[in-house]
C-alpha cells in the first residue's frame, strides 16, 4: 500500500488487498475492486473516541477504502502534501488531514487553554506510528518553518497545519499585530513553538 502524489491537488492510494483511511467524502475516483465503509472519528477507538469528538468538536470523520486497485483523493481543491512518519508523532489540525496509510494511530489531546479571559480549551489531533499521511493546505503548498532553541516560532492558529519534533506549545495572548492588520475581533492569541523541530503552515487562514 502506497500513497503517491498524483498532482498538487490529488493523492492516489495504490491498494493491493490492503486498506487506507481517508477523510469522509474525499474520494473523487477509483479503479479496481475497492469497497468503502465508515472508519469512525479518528480520535482513537470506540466509545472514548465518540465522547472526545462530541466534547471537542475536533473529531475527524474517516472512511476506509479496501481491496485491490487505485483510489484518488482530493478535497475542496486544496493542495496536498504527503508526509512519512517513522515511529514519531505529528500534531495536526484535524481539518487538514486527508489520508492515513500504514500502522498509524490517531488521538485527540488537550493542548492547553487559549487565554485567561476565555478559558476555552484547544485540542490537537496527534498521529503516531509508521506510515504516510496526506495533508491539505489552502492557498498554496505547505510552508515549513524550522524551530530551534534560539529561534522559537509564533504562528496564527488559523494558518497552523502541523508540528513535528521535540516541541512544546504555548499561547501568546498579548498579540498586537492582529489589530494592526484589521483582525482585532475577538480574543487575540497566537501559538508559540519552542524546542527543535518543524512547524508547517498554510498561506491562507481558515
Amino acid at each position: 500500500m502506497q500513497l503517491v502524489q498524483r498532482s498538487k491537488r490529488v493523492v492516489e492510494a495504490r491498494l493491493n488487498n490492503t486498506a487506507v483511511r481517508a477523510l469522509s467524502g474525499s474520494m473523487v475516483a477509483y479503479e479496481g475492486q475497492v469497497s468503502f465503509k465508515s472508519a469512525g472519528f479518528g480520535g482513537g477507538d470506540g466509545l472514548l473516541a465518540g465522547m472526545k469528538q462530541r466534547a471537542t468538536g475536533e473529531g475527524l470523520s474517516l472512511m476506509e477504502a479496501s481491496g485491490t486497485g487505485v483510489v484518488y483523493f482530493a478535497h475542496d481543491a486544496a493542495e496536498t502534501t504527503i508526509i512519512e512518519l517513522n515511529g514519531d508523532t505529528l500534531q495536526v489540525e484535524s481539518q487538514q488531514l486527508m489520508v492515513l496509510n500504514g500502522n498509524l494511530q490517531t488521538n485527540i489531546t488537550f493542548a492547553g487553554v487559549r487565554g485567561a479571559t476565555s478559558g476555552q480549551g484547544l485540542f490537537t489531533t496527534t498521529v503516531s506510528g509508521h506510515g504516510q499521511i496526506a495533508l491539505l493546505s489552502q492557498g498554496g503548498p505547505l510552508i515549513h518553518l524550522e524551530v530551534s532553541p534560539q529561534f522559537p516560532v509564533v504562528v496564527d492558529p488559523d494558518a497552523f497545519v502541523c508540528a513535528r519534533g521535540a516541541l512544546s506549545q504555548s499561547f501568546v495572548t498579548d498579540v498586537t499585530w492582529r489589530a494592526a492588520v484589521g483582525q482585532g475581533g475577538g480574543e487575540a492569541f497566537s501559538l508559540r513553538w519552542d524546542g527543535t523541530g518543524v512547524v508547517s503552515i498554510q498561506p491562507a487562514e481558515r
